[in-house]
């Protein structure tokens, strides 16, 4: 039974998400936006929440990317748990239990 919880917790904590820097001033039309460089977008807003600041680039998250560059079918809002990892694969938040792992002052 300890192996099982084991392996259990390792399956949870291993899930991650994908985290696309977006374009707010290009939607697609149909739901989506267009992806831009991970460069415009700031790494300090997926830790601090990821509730889609109302800068013009914002993270998004999960969702497909179309061949078109745009991407649709995920949030603004950052998920609770798991890792985010940017849409090259670069680990942005580590995430875990309960939040992002930062610590307060």
């Amino acid at each position: 039974m300890v192996s099982a919880l084991s392996l259990t917790l390792v399956a949870c904590g291993s899930s991650s998400t994908t985290a696309r820097c977006v374009d707010r001033n290009a939607p697609s039309g149909k739901g989506g936006y267009r992806v831009v460089s991970d460069r415009y977008c700031d790494v300090d807003d997926i830790d601090n929440g990821g509730t889609g600041s109302y800068n013009r680039y914002f993270w998004y998250y999960g969702g497909k990317r179309g061949s078109n560059g745009f991407v649709s079918g995920g949030s603004q809002y950052r998920p609770s748990n798991g890792k985010i990892r940017s849409g090259s694969g670069k680990t942005l938040s580590r995430g875990g239990f309960g939040g992002s792992g930062k610590s307060g002052s």
